[in-house]
């Protein structure tokens, strides 16, 4: 880099003139501030690395091209999205929708009712982007499962708070199933691409989106607490009053929402608008103010006897809204794996091209240790949640994948996405001082992050999931580890981890023990994961840090023998 020459800042002044009449004179600090700059520094950059924008967010990702690679040839519309989401113009997208938020339209300047949001054309923009990809509907279009979660694992990199409404109409038509007209009537506009950001009935427009509606400020994670009532009107028919405190993105054209019928609790299809076209009685009270997320809607809302049709047997609520809540959980583990792998992006790009000392960070050793720790945790996150997907797929042809999906889908939560907020914060560090200001996406990232561990069940909510799962099977959760521990090979610390789980599991109070239950059957199913797809230097290096022994902070875990490849896979060519 070019030397600024000393000579420019000791060159004589002129003399200075007496100010005019009536003239103020300027401060000697406002005057030195408004110089022009010094020429070259802007443009040379001074150690500041170039944006990390305009990349092939899939070509750079060894990680993920091997997880899909394992499964067979990937696809070229996938290959393109790597592009799409790596450009500038949707970063900037995905920065200009968090900047400027929605906003709750209550009422209108006569004091009618309007319950309506306004979103920013840029979160419009990617939600149409979104829909063309299928990211709310491809695997009900015969796409498989694995590669809709690459998909979304590339968008999360980019902006991850209008996910919300896509993952949740994604899961919505498997609980419709229960209730097949239903199904039959809305599948059609659900699994259209054209995305519809209008609001009027759902007969009216090309495409909808659905939401869902549990929580209730009295219960919360106990849905069998809640106090919604729902009165019947005629066959399927119900109007419901009450409320729901959490209702994320309340511009949908539907959502299901769980209520007390007369038999139970219910789970109901809720439209914004009446079957006379009469706007239907959603009343949005505020809008969450939310820690991140802030490109997304959340909002509380009161049912004025509102119009719904019941999904299912009354009575079966929870039984029918679960069969969606295990699909948004695999969302919520690949999108914290994405938000991760755009942090070791951002932090690994830095250290590439910036300078200390007069070495790049990327080489000097306590730097080249931390990157390369995040570069390993961040590739079994990612390998761990496209296995998971991969066993969605083949959950219809194998009872052995079936069982795999259903009990480690809530250990993958539980480990994912309570490891990204951690993650995100070592590599702002990484960054240092540019990694904490608003310019930068990593604060974004930061804030972002805990929302998957806490949407579709908290970190103990589904490790208790997990082991009433184990329970109810124990066959399945004996053969799961067996496979596990067959897959890992002979990697150290698998033989210990699944005595160590067994043992757990046949605790008489196996509740005290259920978080430490999910951490390491993630473990041991990422480091299975990773013996199949990476290098056998990266699945050891992560068996022998994270399984034989307790991983400490990022960077004290010795992974130097890994270090150069895992730090070359990290960020391919970019």
């Amino acid at each position: 880099m070019r030397r600024v020459s000393g000579a420019l800042w000791s060159q004589s002044r002129p003399a200075k003139r007496p100010p005019s009449p009536g003239r103020v004179p300027m401060p000697v600090s406002l005057r030195e501030a408004t110089r022009p700059p010094v020429a070259g520094l802007e443009a040379e950059g001074f150690n500041q690395p170039p944006p990390f924008t305009d990349v092939d967010l899939l070509a750079c990702d060894a990680a993920l091209r091997d997880a899909l690679g394992a499964h067979g040839p990937v696809p070229a519309h996938l290959r393109s999205a790597g592009a799409e989401w790596g450009s500038r113009e949707r970063m900037c997208l995905g920065r200009q929708a968090n900047e400027n938020p929605p906003r709750l339209h209550s009422h209108d300047a006569r004091g009618q009712r309007l319950d309506t949001v306004e979103f920013h054309p840029a979160y419009h923009a990617l939600m149409a982007a979104s829909s063309a990809g299928g990211l709310h509907c491809a695997t009900w279009q015969g796409e498989r499962h694995l590669h809709r979660a690459a998909r979304l694992y590339l968008t999360a990199q980019v902006e991850a708070g209008h996910i919300c409404p896509l993952t949740m109409t994604h899961a919505a038509p498997a609980a419709l199933a229960a209730a097949p007209e239903l199904q039959a009537e809305w599948l059609g506009r659900l699994t259209s691409r054209l995305y519809d950001g209008r609001f009027l009935p759902f007969w009216e427009k090309t495409a909808v989106t659905l939401g869902m509606g549990m929580t209730e400020k009295q219960g919360g994670t106990d849905v069998r607490a809640n106090v919604t009532r729902a009165d019947r009107t005629g066959g399927s028919e119900y109007e419901i009053s009450g409320h729901k405190w959490f209702f994320s993105a309340p511009m949908c054209d539907a959502f299901l929402v769980l209520a007390q019928a007369p038999e139970g609790l219910t789970t109901f299809l809720m439209p914004r608008f009446r079957p006379d076209g009469s706007v239907n009685g959603l009343r949005l009270q505020r809008l969450k103010d939310k820690l991140g997320n802030r490109s997304n809607a959340s909002s509380e809302v009161e049912f004025d006897r509102a119009f719904a049709w019941r999904v299912g047997a009354e009575g079966r609520g929870v039984a029918t809204i679960l069969e969606m809540v295990q699909l948004t959980r695999l969302d919520c583990a690949v999108s914290s794996a994405g938000l991760m792998r755009r942090a070791l992006s951002e932090a690994l790009h830095n250290a590439r091209h910036r300078s200390v000392f007069g070495r790049r960070l990327v080489v000097q050793p306590a730097m080249r240790l931390v990157l390369a720790d995040l570069a390993l945790e961040a590739e079994a996150a990612t390998a761990l949640a496209m296995r998971l997907a991969a066993s969605f797929d083949a959950a219809a042809g194998s009872p052995q994948e079936a069982a795999r999906a259903r009990l480690l889908t809530p250990a993958v939560k539980f480990a994912v996405c309570k490891a990204a907020p951690d993650f995100i914060y070592e590599a702002m560090e990484a960054v240092g001082g540019n990694g904490y200001v608003e310019d930068s996406p990593l604060p974004r990232l930061f804030r972002e992050a805990p929302v998957n561990a806490i949407w579709e069940g908290t970190g103990t909510v589904v490790a208790l999931d997990l082991l009433r799962a184990a329970g109810r099977d124990p066959q399945a959760m004996a053969l799961l580890l067996d496979d596990l521990g067959r897959e890992a090979g002979g990697l150290p610390g698998v033989t210990a981890t699944i005595r160590q789980v067994s043992g757990l599991l046949r605790d008489p109070e196996p509740e005290r023990h259920a978080r430490l239950a999910a951490q390491r059957i993630a473990i041991l199913a990422a480091t299975a994961a990773l013996a199949r797809q990476a290098p056998a230097a990266v699945a050891e290096a992560f068996a022998r840090t994270r399984l034989a022994a307790g991983a400490g902070l990022i960077g004290t875990n010795e992974v130097e023998g890994a270090a150069d490849l895992l730090l070359e896979r990290a960020l391919v060519g970019a």
